[in-house]
């Protein structure tokens, strides 16, 4: 019997080492954004004052542009994921892209709404405070939807639409990021709150590219960081149980401005029949699917998502 518990105790030995191992080297407390301006807002990054936020977003190129486009990223990304697009478009266009709230440096909601009615707010009141005409609204999967409920919402704000990868009907996923999944599970709020091993933010970036091999150490470090910002990771728990996918989709078919859709085949996060969905409800779109991208194609590959773009920009 002695012989039996000493073995018992070093096995609950060696298990505590390593339970405490593993938390000394995941451990991850929040970041004061602050601390992560330098690295990730240099110049033309601004911050400005907005429902009780600083607001971090990049307002580029000419400011006559009579028909300026607002550019907004997906789910734990930030407006970095555009950054292939705009050193081209800028040249000719005005383009605005921002960190929507609960995401990069932006940081949290205030008062914890992460409905989608509040979200399209918060768009209406940053077109106001930037003063400008009816945008082109292109969105990367969360922010896709964002992009189609600004359009119905509030249609004179949006004079064209890009759906990059859109949620907006049920995902039906054959694959699904680890981040994603445990962000998900109410229970381990606490723990995702002090611990997030890099391991499983480059196994998440990985999971969501077509060709996984394009993921670099720079790419995952700035989704790492970004995701320590202070707040951000509460914000996403609760962005997945304020904002369902598929919720409103029976909206989808009263969107009337002209809409390019785009697509990765090999995304298995939103599958790209749902690409053929949006295709079909909204009148008169355009799909492009591109066969070896993945949930982020403007991300992955710019060369090739954006001249399908620059097309649909100058019809």
């Amino acid at each position: 019997m002695r012989r039996v518990i000493r073995v018992l105790l070093g096995v609950l030995l060696v298990l505590g080492l390593s339970v405490a191992g593993f938390i000394g080297l995941n451990w991850a407390p929040d970041r004061p954004v602050e601390e992560l301006k330098a690295r990730w807002a240099p110049a033309p990054s601004q911050f400005i004052e907005l429902m009780g936020m600083q607001v971090h977003l990049r307002d580029e190129g000419p400011r006559d542009d009579a028909e300026p486009l607002l550019l907004l990223h997906g789910t734990s990304a930030s407006l970095h994921t555009w950054e292939g697009w705009v050193t081209d478009l800028k040249r000719t266009r005005r383009v605005i892209s921002v960190d929507l709230p609960g995401f990069g440096l932006t940081g949290p909601f205030p008062d914890g709404d992460y409905r989608i009615a509040h979200y399209t707010a918060f768009l209406d009141a940053l077109l106001d405070r930037l003063q400008v005409p009816p945008v082109v609204v292109a969105g990367n999967s969360f922010g896709g939807q964002l992009a189609w409920e600004l359009a119905v919402a509030r249609p004179a704000r949006v004079s064209r639409l890009i759906l990059v990868d859109a949620a907006g009907y049920p995902r039906q996923s054959s694959s699904v990021p680890i981040g994603f999944r445990l962000a998900q599970v109410p229970a381990l709020a606490p723990l995702m709150a002090r611990l997030l091993p890099r391991r499983m933010i480059e196994s998440s970036v990985r999971n969501v590219y077509g060709d996984p091999t394009r993921v670099t150490d720079e790419l995952v470090e700035r989704y790492y960081q970004l995701t320590l910002r202070a707040g951000n990771r509460q914000a996403l728990v609760a962005r997945f149980q304020q904002a369902p996918a598929g919720a409103s989709q029976e909206l989808i078919r009263q969107v009337r401005q002209p809409t390019l859709i785009l697509w990765g085949g090999r995304d298995g996060l939103i599958a790209p029949a749902n690409a053929e969905r949006f295709k079909a409800d909204i009148a008169g779109s355009r799909l492009v699917i591109f066969e070896q991208l993945g949930h982020v194609p403007q991300e992955e590959d710019p060369a090739l998502t954006l001249p399908v773009v620059q097309g649909f920009l100058a019809e």
